[in-house]
């Protein structure tokens, strides 16, 4: 039997076919654009995922060729989706979706600081305030377009919006509940109506149907396998949120297993029972064992998003030799920084180029390139931006510690950035951690094919993700960097603490 998985990313799709053993046999993907009307706003209307998602799926059938009726099923995992998609009765888009990515929600989330105490919210939901969170998003939209508050009657999840469009089924699984923070009572599993009612938020506006990752929740409709390529009737799987699907995708069930996730941004995350939770980071079901085990992570908004932005402003010259040399312009930069030393020979970048989520939950934070002299050229900055991502990453792991969660020495690593073996070694070198690249590099839509076998029976325990991951060596930190970084690190949490007043004034 064959599995697919899909992933909505923030950026693109991408789809998988693999076979029982994990092996991928076909994989394609879409990209496509947020929409930014305002800095620090970030809208995506739903019909590109739901595009994006039926091409890919189409294309890997195909470049596959294997018999439709031996594929057993599909998972699908997505972004974050901020406040999803608000819908009306006919499940028509009220508006766009407001992602993870979107900022807006400012007096929102003052309001819950001032007249939530923090401790209330905490205590049910294992998470605090931020406009990072969907909830608070949610709040925005009531408060600032009631004619389109009145018509709502759900918001959906951008993968359960997908769903919905493959199967006629509504459904939200525990990790996307979770992850919309404020209004999930992590430890029933369900919504909680004292925090609806506290933050103004109609617990009807929210899926009634909470389900596991790996739970059948519905087949392909006639209409959908006509645009996707999949039979009509093939079980569709509920998947869940895109970082704990990439944290499964890199083999991590256990306590002390812990995963980052890199690409546009930075989730780092680990799995625990749930004993201790860590004020600052987020928290909510994972996406295997979804009932027992917590995923807690952190997250930093720009990671390789910063290298896309550096390279589409001031890397013309690698884009267009890359072209010609058939290599990516992100190696040639990789090349550039191999000269430079550690600490960028005095550069500190804050990548806070979106504002920041954890652990300093800042949307006001701004991006800082700092130590600039007329001795620097260009791949000093590049590799300070590198550094940056560095950073951001050893302050959630820090952040983790702080909490007590148990952490093993080694950090498995995953996402686009991954594929930089430079990057690699300066995550391992800032951060102290071996670093350990997964052989595939598929990330999520590997741990949604995975999800697909689970819900199928295809596959019979979730222990079987260990016979499917595959392990570069890891890669140690260097000694003599390290000491560098501990340095650079300290000046650069310190840059934040004395310009962040400096940036909410500006």
């Amino acid at each position: 039997m064959y599995l697919l998985g899909t992933d909505i990313g923030t950026q693109g799709t991408k789809t998988v076919l693999v076979d029982e053993k994990g092996i991928v046999l076909a994989e394609a993907s879409r990209e496509y654009d947020v929409i930014t009307p305002k800095p620090n706003w970030a809208e995506q209307w739903p019909e590109v995922w739901v595009k994006a998602v039926f091409e890919t799926v189409k294309e890997v059938v195909e470049k596959a060729n294997v018999p439709k009726k031996q594929i057993a099923g599909i998972a699908i995992s997505g972004l974050y989706g901020g406040s999803g998609v608000p819908v009306d009765r006919n499940m028509q888009p009220l508006r766009p979706c407001l992602i993870w990515m979107d900022r807006r929600a400012v007096k929102e989330t003052e309001w819950v600081k001032k007249n939530v105490p923090k401790e209330q919210i905490f205590s049910i939901t294992g998470n605090y305030v931020d406009s990072y969170f969907g909830f608070t998003k949610i709040m925005w939209i009531r408060n600032n377009e009631p004619e389109i508050w009145k018509k709502i009657y759900k918001f959906v999840t951008p993968k359960d919006y997908v769903i919905y469009k493959m199967t006629n089924q509504l459904v939200i699984d525990y990790s996307s509940a979770g992850n919309l923070g404020g209004v999930f009572d992590i430890r029933k599993l369900t919504w909680s109506k004292e925090m609806c009612d506290v933050l103004g938020i109609p617990i009807e506006y929210l899926p009634e149907r909470i389900v596991k990752s790996s739970d059948v929740v519905g087949k392909i409709s006639k209409e959908a396998s006509e645009l996707c390529g999949l039979l009509e009737g093939t079980p569709v799987v509920a998947g869940g949120i895109d970082a704990p699907v990439a944290q499964l995708s890199a083999g991590a069930l256990q306590e002390g297993e812990h995963v980052a996730m890199v690409g546009t941004s930075t989730c780092w995350g680990t799995v625990h029972d749930g004993s201790k939770l860590a004020f600052g980071l987020v928290s909510y079901p994972y996406v295997v064992y979804d009932t027992e085990r917590i995923y807690t992570f952190g997250g930093s908004a720009t990671t390789g998003a910063l290298a896309r932005w550096f390279k589409e402003q001031f890397a013309e010259s690698e884009t267009v030799v890359g072209e010609r040399m058939g290599v990516s312009a992100y190696q040639l930069l990789d090349q550039e920084v191999k000269s430079i030393p550690a600490g960028s020979d005095g550069i500190i970048v804050l990548p806070y180029f979106m504002g920041e989520r954890s652990p300093i939950w800042d949307p006001n934070a701004r991006g800082v390139i700092f130590g600039v002299t007329l001795y620097h050229k260009r791949a000093h900055i590049y590799k300070a931006f590198m550094e940056a991502g560095a950073y951001a990453l050893r302050h959630n792991i820090e952040a983790g510690l702080n909490a007590g969660l148990k952490l093993n020495d080694e950090c498995w690593i995953v996402g686009g950035v991954a594929r930089s073996s430079v990057w690699v070694q300066i995550f391992a070198d800032v951060t102290g951690f071996k670093m350990r690249q997964v052989a595939s590099l598929v990330e999520a839509p590997f741990g949604d094919a995975f999800l697909a076998g689970l819900g199928t029976g295809v596959i019979d325990k979730p222990e079987r993700i260990k016979e499917w991951v595959k392990y570069k060596e890891p890669v140690e930190p260097r000694s003599e960097n390290k000491k560098v970084y501990d340095r650079y690190y300290q000046i650069y949490l310190q840059l934040y603490e004395r310009t962040k007043d400096l940036m909410e004034a500006l």
